[in-house]
C-alpha cells in the first residue's frame, strides 16, 4: 500500500544532560511533526547530528507517530538514519521499528521517502499490514 501527504515539521535544539553528551560534540534535537494526507497523524521524536548540517554529516532520530493511516488508527515508531555529503542526501532511510505498531496498525511494516523542496516536506510511505 502506499500513503503520500506532507508535514510540517518544529526541530527545537537541546541542552546536553550530562557531561559524556556534552563531550560527544553531537547536537541533540527534539522533533515535532503533523502529518497531513493519507496519514493524519502527529509524531514526537529525538534526532542526534554530527557535522555541519548543510554540507556535510550525519544523523539519526527516532520518532513515534500517532494518528490514523488510510483510517487506520494506532501509532508506530520510525527511525531515520541519513549521511550529507557536499550538501545532498545519501543513504537517507526511514523505517517502521518492526514490532512497535499498536491499535488497528499492529503488523505494520514499511519504508517512507522524504522529499524537501521550497521549505515543504512531502513524504512517500510503501506498508504493508495485515488484512483487518
Amino acid at each position: 500500500m502506499h500513503a503520500t501527504g506532507h508535514f510540517d515539521v518544529k526541530v527545537s535544539p537541546q541542552t546536553p544532560d550530562n557531561p559524556q553528551a556534552k563531550a560527544s560534540g553531537l547536537a541533540r534535537l527534539s522533533l515535532d511533526k503533523q502529518f497531513h494526507g493519507d496519514l493524519d497523524a502527529t509524531s514526537q521524536g529525538e534526532m542526534l547530528a554530527a557535522g555541519d548540517g548543510s554540507t556535510s554529516g550525519a544523523y539519526v532520530a527516532l520518532e513515534t507517530v500517532s494518528g490514523k493511516l488510510h483510517g487506520r488508527s494506532g501509532s508506530f515508531a520510525l527511525v531515520h538514519r541519513a549521511l550529507m555529503v557536499a550538501g545532498t542526501p545519501r543513504e537517507w532511510t526511514v523505517v517502521v521499528v518492526p514490532g512497535s505498531g499498536t491499535g488497528e496498525l499492529v503488523g505494520l511494516d514499511g519504508a517512507m521517502t522524504i522529499t524537501i523542496a521550497d521549505g515543504r516536506h512531502d513524504y512517500d510511505f510503501s506498508y504493508t499490514l495485515p488484512a483487518h
